[in-house]
């Protein structure tokens, strides 16, 4: 053999263990032929089957930053970079790769772990029933669930196939039941036997492409090694335990008023019987809570900044693609902060709802 062909079969060689793992993602996808109706039901048990992988998110809405809310900002729209690794809906990890250092999430036995790798801190905290969106619920997996939270069959129809990181995923196309959605409708893809999804695009009625994403660069089914889903704190590391998770669960706990059970024609959440009012299911859906006047009047400053941001004497607004925020009352009146995929006028109507029908259970704030 010469040395030219000797050289020339070793080129070859290298060329073919290079494109080798990206043979599979080139192909095109193939349909599973599951209905609609079946990737539906499948999607929303999806909560026990396990994963890991790399999650990119991608977007053009932006909410303001204000102290306490940080993370809110993160599952609206900064693109966000995560490896994540999920056993059941009681042990997963979520790990936000960030430009120094990163932020993980770490939950087992109904206890969520937050360990900031910059500041060396973890803090340890029960998950209440009401809580701020999280970085963790930006897993594809995850927020598939939360948008089909109470749709039905009805609602949905099949889209074509897509490959996503490697995997040929079945389409879902979901449209909201209510003209109250700010939500024009979400796309997803999901592994078709176990349901799992890997990408999800929310669509709102004002552009043409998608407002948020959400995907898997990469990915592998199946459980992950129970390593990958602890957290163990290394020497020098800051441990500590918090009985208030965020400004919803402080203000769902302590704060004394209960507002109706019922706004813009929206019934309020079984789950949410404190002073935070979550309202609404899957693509129609918003969160309201009481702020204090400090609370408040920060957030107000953040938001009037924000394009197309509305302020009167009564109340501050902003639309954000799907995801509109209506913060009521004025300087130093203190306030109720909405937000959801709710329509403006919605929204507004929410606003006043509340306002005319919460009731005081203790002292006046």
């Amino acid at each position: 053999m010469t040395p030219r062909r000797r050289w020339s079969i070793v080129a070859a060689s290298a060329v073919l263990l290079a494109v080798a793992p990206l043979a599979p993602r080139a192909l095109p996808a193939s349909e599973s032929g599951v209905d609609a109706g079946t990737l539906l039901g499948r999607v929303q048990d999806s909560a026990d089957e396990g994963w890991s992988g790399y999650v990119e998110t991608a977007g053009t809405l932006q909410l303001p930053e204000a102290d306490r809310f940080d993370d809110v900002g993160a599952l609206v729209g900064e693109p966000a970079r995560m490896r994540a690794w999920w056993a059941d809906r009681d042990r997963w990890r979520v790990d936000r790769l960030l430009v120094a250092g990163e932020v993980d999430l770490v939950h087992a036995d109904g206890r969520t772990t937050t360990f900031d790798y910059e500041r060396a801190r973890a803090t340890v905290g029960t998950d209440p029933d009401i809580r701020l969106p999280r970085s963790a619920d930006l897993v594809p997996p995850e927020l598939a669930r939360r948008l089909l939270a109470g749709v039905d069959a009805a609602d949905v129809t099949r889209i074509g196939a897509r490959r996503v990181a490697g995997t040929s995923a079945a389409g879902l196309r979901v449209e909201p039941a209510s003209e109250l959605s700010s939500v024009d409708h979400v796309d997803l893809w999901a592994e078709p036997r176990t349901g799992v999804a890997l990408r999800v695009e929310v669509h709102d009625t004002a552009r043409g492409g998608p407002a948020f994403t959400t995907g898997f660069a990469d990915f592998s089914g199946g459980p992950p090694d129970e390593a990958e889903v602890s957290f163990r704190p290394t020497p020098g590391v800051e441990v500590r335990t918090e009985d208030v998770l965020d400004i919803a669960d402080a203000a769902n706990q302590y704060a004394p008023l209960r507002p109706p059970s019922e706004v813009a024609g929206l019934a309020r959440s079984g789950a949410s019987d404190g002073a935070v009012g979550v309202y609404g299911e899957g693509l129609t859906r918003l969160i309201a809570i009481p702020l204090r006047d400090s609370e408040a009047d920060a957030l107000r400053e953040q938001l009037v900044v924000t394009p197309g941001a509305v302020r009167t004497p009564t109340h501050t607004a902003a639309a954000l693609g799907p995801l509109s925020v209506h913060l009521t009352g004025g300087e130093g009146d203190g306030g109720w902060l909405l937000a959801g995929t709710v329509t403006p006028a919605g929204l507004q109507q929410a606003a006043d709802d509340l306002v005319a029908g919460t009731v005081y259970v203790g002292e006046d704030r």
